[in-house]
């Protein structure tokens, strides 16, 4: 290899491994800037009500819909006790619907299992019923054939004798 040639390899695996660097460490520095830079313009808006502590103890142990999941308008909420009572009922009944809703779901889960189940059973059933013919029919033929044996075992008998007295009498085969 030339120097020219060395260069250009040198050059080659430079430009591949920036390109390389880009492709996996630029999706997250991009993400990672857009939230930040979405993060400074929330802090420079002015807001409708100052922050708030967090009371973790009132969070939701399960998802609330997209509209109540801003937690400005959550703490917001809460400092006034009309709106906070609401909210608590309004999250209860949420939690009580989903509790119902994941209850019928899990009934009509068992009752598939269920049908599933009871239709295996038939399946099975209607193949061990066949297994049985079919186990029934071979031993039938089983001895049906050792019968077959023991008859010409004993027809070669006879005509081994007959064939003796045969020929004590003179006949030859041809």
């Amino acid at each position: 290899m030339n120097r020219k040639q060395k260069k250009a390899l040198k050059l080659f695996l430079w430009i591949l491994a920036l390109t390389l660097a880009v492709y996996i460490a630029g999706p997250p520095l991009y993400w990672q800037l857009t939230e930040g830079f979405a993060a400074v313009r929330r802090h420079a808006s002015p807001s409708s009500c100052p922050p708030c502590p967090c009371d973790c103890s009132l969070q939701p142990l399960l998802s609330l819909p997209d509209e109540l999941s801003n937690n400005s308008i959550i703490d917001c909420m809460r400092q006034d006790p009309e709106v906070s009572e609401e909210m608590q009922k309004g999250f209860l009944d949420l939690l009580t619907e989903e509790v119902k809703l994941k209850e019928a779901e899990a009934l009509e889960k068992q009752r598939r299992a269920e049908m599933a189940l009871l239709e295996a059973k038939k399946v099975a059933s209607q193949y061990q019923k066949e297994a049985d013919k079919c186990n029934s029919g071979m031993e039938t033929c089983e001895e049906a054939r050792e019968r077959a044996e023991e008859t010409l075992e004993d027809q070669r008998k006879i005509t081994a004798l007959w064939e003796l007295r045969a020929r004590q009498r003179g006949w030859s085969p041809q």
